[in-house]
Order: C-alpha cells, then sequence, then structure tokens
C-alpha cells in the first residue's frame, strides 16, 4: 500500500525546532505531546474544548478592559476563538487525553491554534504566550473549563433529560394507578402492589437525585480562574477574575461565580468527585429501574410477564421471533461506565499533590463523558421504554388472584401461624388463597372477598 506523502514545516520553541505537519494549524508544543503522548486514541472532548475557547474569549476581553492587550489582539483572539467554536474540527486538538497533569499540552494546543487562526484569517500577529494565554496558567485554565463545562452540561443537558424521565414516569404511573399487581420482595411474591405504586417509587428516585444534583451545582458553578499557578494569581491584574466574569457571563444565560480560594481551586477537584458522586447515584437509579423493567418483561411463556416492552430489533441470529429488553440492557451497561468512571475521578480527586490536582485530563474525559451518558440513557429509557411499555392485565390478575401471600391480610383475625398454614396449603394445592380460606376458617365469603380485595390491600394501613 502506497504511503501518503506528508509535508511538513519547521518552528522553534524555547525547546528548539519542531517538525509539524505543513496544514496543521497547532504548533510546536501541541506537536511535541502528539509525539510524547501515544497512549490510547482518546483525546479530549469537544465540549471541554469549547469550554476553554470560551475561557480564552472571556481573558481576552477582560485583558483589553484591563489594558493590558490593545484592542486589535484582543479582538483577533476572540474572533478565532469564536471561528473554532463555530467551525468545530476535532484535528485541530489531538492530543491524548493521557498527557501531562495538568492539561498544559492541551492548553497550549488551544492557545497554538487561536494563534494561528489569527494570523491566517485575521492577519494579526498573536502570540499563544504572551497574548492568549494572558493573566492565566494552565493551572488555573483547565480546572476552570472542568468546572465551566460540567456545570453547563448538567444544566444544559441532564437536568432536562432527568426532567423529561420522571415527567414520563409520573405520566405513565398516574395511567396505571390503579392497575394492581404482585408486588415482589427478595424476587418472591409479595402483597399487592399498584403499577402507578411501583412507578412512583422510580420517580421519586429521580426527583431526589435532580434535588441532590441542584444543589451540588451551586459548588460546580464556581471558577479558580485568576489563581494562575500556584493559587497566588502571579503575572495576573488583580481586577481580572471580576473582569472575567462579567465577560463570560454576559449575553449568556448560565452565570458563574468566583471560588474565592484559588489554592483549593488548583489543587483539589472536590466540586467534580462530588459531582461526579451524583452522576453514580443517578446511575445506580437507572439501573434499578432498568432492572425492574427487564424483570417484569421476562418471558413471555415462562417468565414474570406482567409487561410487554416495545419490539425494537430481532432478539436473536439463530433463534427466530425472540425479542430481547434491548434499551435496559444498553442502559445498564451505560450507567455501568459511569460508575466505573466515578471510581477514577474519585482516585484521580487524590492526586491533588501540594498546589496542583495532577490528573486533569482525565477527569475532565471521564466527567464530560459521564454526562453525556446520563442524559442519553434517562431519555433512551423513557421515550423507548417508559411511554410505550403495555401491561399484560390477563397475567397480572392470575397472579394477583393466585397469590397466597394475600393472606397476610388476615393476620390479625386468625393469626400468623394460622396465616402460614393457610399459604402453604394454598401453595400446595395450587388453589386461590380464598378457597383455602373459606375452608380452614369460619370467615364468610363475603366478609373474604372483602377482606382479600387485592385495590383495597394496595391502600395498606388498619381501618
Amino acid at each position: 500500500m502506497k504511503k501518503t506523502k506528508v509535508n511538513y514545516r519547521i518552528e522553534s520553541d524555547s525547546m528548539g525546532d519542531v517538525k509539524i505537519p505543513k496544514n496543521a494549524l497547532y504548533g510546536p508544543q501541541t506537536q511535541r505531546a502528539v509525539d510524547n503522548f501515544v497512549i490510547s486514541d482518546l483525546v479530549m472532548p469537544k465540549e471541554f474544548i469549547i469550554s476553554t475557547l470560551l475561557i480564552k474569549i472571556a481573558a481576552a476581553k477582560a485583558n483589553y478592559k484591563l489594558g493590558l492587550l490593545n484592542k486589535k489582539i484582543s479582538t483577533a483572539i476572540t474572533k478565532s476563538a469564536d471561528f473554532l467554536i463555530a467551525s468545530y474540527d476535532a484535528e485541530n486538538f489531538p492530543i491524548d487525553v493521557f498527557q501531562t497533569g495538568s492539561g498544559t499540552s492541551t492548553n497550549m494546543n488551544i492557545n497554538e491554534v487561536i494563534s494561528n487562526i489569527s494570523k491566517s484569517k485575521f492577519n494579526i500577529i498573536v502570540h499563544p504566550n504572551d497574548h492568549v494565554n494572558m493573566s492565566q496558567s494552565s493551572n488555573d485554565v483547565i480546572p476552570t473549563a472542568i468546572s465551566h463545562c460540567a456545570y453547563s452540561l448538567a444544566t444544559t443537558k441532564l437536568l432536562p433529560s432527568l426532567g423529561v424521565l420522571s415527567k414520563d414516569i409520573g405520566a405513565k404511573s398516574k395511567k396505571l394507578n390503579k392497575v394492581v399487581k404482585t408486588g415482589r420482595t427478595h424476587l418472591m411474591d409479595a402483597m399487592p402492589i399498584t403499577f402507578g405504586q411501583e412507578l412512583s417509587g422510580w420517580q421519586a428516585q429521580i426527583e431526589d437525585n435532580i434535588s441532590s444534583l441542584k444543589n451540588c451545582l451551586q459548588r460546580l458553578k464556581r471558577l479558580p480562574i485568576g489563581g494562575t499557578a500556584v493559587g497566588t494569581g502571579i503575572n495576573a491584574h488583580k481586577l481580572f477574575t471580576k473582569e472575567f466574569l462579567v465577560a463570560l457571563n454576559t449575553g449568556n444565560k448560565l452565570k458563574y461565580t468566583d471560588k474565592k480560594n484559588k489554592f483549593e481551586g488548583l489543587s483539589s477537584q472536590d466540586d467534580v468527585v462530588l459531582y461526579s458522586s451524583h452522576l453514580k447515584s443517578i446511575a445506580v437509579s437507572l439501573i434499578k429501574i432498568s432492572n425492574d423493567l427487564r424483570w417484569m418483561n421476562s418471558g413471555p411463556g415462562a417468565g414474570i410477564s406482567d409487561i410487554t416492552l416495545p419490539a425494537l430489533q430481532p432478539g436473536s441470529s439463530i433463534m427466530p421471533g425472540k425479542v430481547n429488553p434491548v434499551i435496559p440492557e444498553s442502559s445498564i451497561m451505560a450507567c455501568s461506565q459511569v460508575i466505573g468512571n466515578d471510581t477514577t475521578i474519585m482516585i484521580c480527586g487524590q492526586s491533588g499533590n501540594f498546589q496542583l490536582n495532577v490528573t486533569l485530563p482525565i477527569i475532565a474525559y471521564n466527567i464530560v463523558q459521564s454526562t453525556n451518558i446520563i442524559s442519553n440513557t434517562a431519555v433512551s429509557l423513557s421515550k423507548k421504554c417508559i411511554i410505550n411499555f403495555e401491561v399484560n392485565k390477563s397475567a397480572i390478575e392470575k397472579s394477583v388472584n393466585s397469590n397466597p401471600i394475600l393472606v397476610t391480610a388476615l393476620n390479625r383475625i386468625i393469626g400468623y401461624e394460622k396465616g402460614a398454614y393457610i399459604a402453604k396449603k394454598a401453595y400446595k394445592l395450587g388453589m386461590p388463597i380464598l378457597d383455602v380460606a373459606l375452608k380452614e376458617t369460619n370467615l364468610s365469603e363475603k366478609d373474604l372477598k372483602k377482606i382479600l380485595n387485592p385495590l383495597a390491600l394496595t391502600k395498606g394501613g388498619i381501618k
């Protein structure tokens, strides 16, 4: 196979000459990182790069406002970053996720690309360090980009997705509020419950997660920009953070605030660790819901068969007619990935040595992936399972009516021991509990029907 010839150009940085692909928009520091970090096929997510570009825009505006950059250079940086956002091309940002722990390589990659766009598109010379990186350090830019990106995704994508799921579960719960089914504990028959009650538990899980998430986001929107290298703000104007936030928030629905203690903001990732733990909690809830759906759908002949999920695709390459619960299975795998990501983020969060956490790129990668996965999974479950599963009424009525555990309702009248005897006899003979209780107690059929009414038993409480 004939190899494609690549033309190169030579550029220099503080360490000497570097050979770079001729048409690449990045510069020597990016190329060094590409050469050094040949670890995986993972690169920094688009959402994270865009957050960093927005940070560069806000920084350029702040530096101009403070008289540190002239208007021409500030505008060139702003227009170049806007152009890169509008016409995003992943080839401009090729550095492996597994790179220098501060994310310096990615910060300089973005600085160099902005610099080259300024020159090639707007004919203005902009230095990647002296101008694009003015009043900044990778050590505060990357943590700022992590929080900015996570807060933005959580607010604009995750919360709406969870809201959709909660709303759809609530609507389905209301629709099925009087449809009685057999409750199950330990996967064994238990007292009856309505589908509405069961789904209300799912909705409560999601609503509690939404509430906790909103509280967590109050921490995540605080940005450590202005701390520069070690948290002291060296080489940054004392009003830089204030003007940066004004520029960042102007015209934007999302409003970010200042993380007052920059030492904590650079040396730890506690806010993101907390946010990731919330994503893990949501993942656990979605796995619970997915497993309930799988079990209730099991069958159709030899399983529980309470419900039928939508038939979305053939389930077997060898067994004709087989249809599987593919969406719940997909959801379980996706949520398992989020739980694994949380473990990685937790371990990385411990790597804040003295004034800097040194695992920032993989924290950024995992938090973006987890947020997107949870958001997409919530909508998938909602729209492809929850809103359109069908209740198998004949199956659930048969299950409820033959459930010997209904005898629990007689405990106060005949006692636990007598109730256990009746339940075991009903199991053994395969008889409805009402028929056995009629023979083994002095209660009338009318009274037994009233006491053992499945729908009445779902209301609980002693009257």
